[in-house]
């Protein structure tokens, strides 16, 4: 482990499972101290499809293979639908450790549907989670980072926030996933603009997404049975590729977690850092408008 992280904290959102989980563990790896944040510190239910499902995983799961692995992290239970928790995350954060040098707007909140048939409740926590918490986070953050005269904001990103490709293929006929993509694509266009505003303060803005999908206790119910899902680890490496180097050298990209590594020759580990994974091709049927370097 090269612990070029060491004595930074990070606030990774949605860490209890999946994608946060595994940004979590690996940036503890590299030394970082990581507030892993969800809901509550078990598992919760939430509203899905107009109905109360509970998906496993916990903050103190997280914990648990951080601490194993000899990192360091602590939980903070935040409902970050809840303003008032939402708004206070960042400063209980700072209170902590005394500085957040990291943020990953990972959390989230998919649930697909027609727009015909989408209710309004759906529509609004989908722009919730995908634009007004990463820009209220993004925005307590900030002045923080500006005070240690460096930062890193990663946003976890997506390919369906691309155009789709033409002719148009059955799944973007049918999965229902218009307002979420939309959400995706205006969050690409935040991590961009906001590079741009911060990068003379040696804050890098840089957002990460799958190149293809990775199957967690989440997404399980949006992918079809039989989907060619990434390995985690990729996109967790490309996070982590996104955290070591000054804005100056490396903000404003939209990058994807495939096409990252390959094309720049990242060396991809396993989440504890203690291991090395081979090098991953993208496939030829992920979304052609993925640029490789993610410029």
């Amino acid at each position: 482990m090269s612990q070029v992280l060491a004595g930074k904290t990070a606030l990774v959102t949605g860490s209890s499972r999946g994608i946060g989980r595994a940004i979590a563990q690996r940036l503890a790896a590299e030394g970082a101290t990581v507030a892993v944040t969800a809901r509550s510190l078990t598992p919760s239910p939430s509203t899905r499809a107009g109905q109360q499902v509970v998906v496993p995983g916990s903050v103190d799961e997280t914990l648990a293979l951080i601490e194993s692995a000899g990192g360091s992290a602590f939980a903070i239970a935040a409902d970050l639908e809840d303003t008032s928790a939402r708004d206070g995350l960042v400063d209980e954060v700072v209170r902590h450790t005394g500085a957040i040098d990291i943020l990953v707007n990972n959390a989230g909140f998919a649930d697909y549907s027609p727009v015909e048939q989408m209710d309004l409740s759906t529509f609004e926590r989908t722009v919730d989670h995908y634009l007004r918490i990463p820009f209220a986070l993004s925005q307590a953050a900030i002045p923080h980072m500006r005070k240690q005269g460096a930062g890193w904001i990663v946003n976890i990103g997506s390919s369906t926030g691309l155009s789709p490709i033409r002719p148009f293929r059955e799944y973007n006929k049918t999965s229902g996933d218009v307002v979420y993509a939309s959400m995706k694509a205006a969050q690409h266009r935040f991590t961009q603009g906001l590079a741009a505003e911060l990068v003379d303060e040696n804050i890098a803005v840089n957002a990460v997404g799958p190149s293809t999908a990775i199957m967690t206790p989440g997404a399980e119910a949006l992918l079809p049975d039989g989907y060619e899902a990434e390995p985690v680890e990729y996109l967790a490496a490309t996070v982590f590729e996104m955290c070591r180097l000054p804005a100056a050298e490396r903000t404003g990209l939209v990058s994807f977690s495939l096409h990252f590594p390959w094309s720049e020759n990242v060396v991809v580990k396993s989440l504890d850092g203690k291991s090395e994974l081979p090098p991953l091709q993208p496939p030829t049927w992920a979304n052609p408008n993925i640029r490789p370097s993610g410029i």
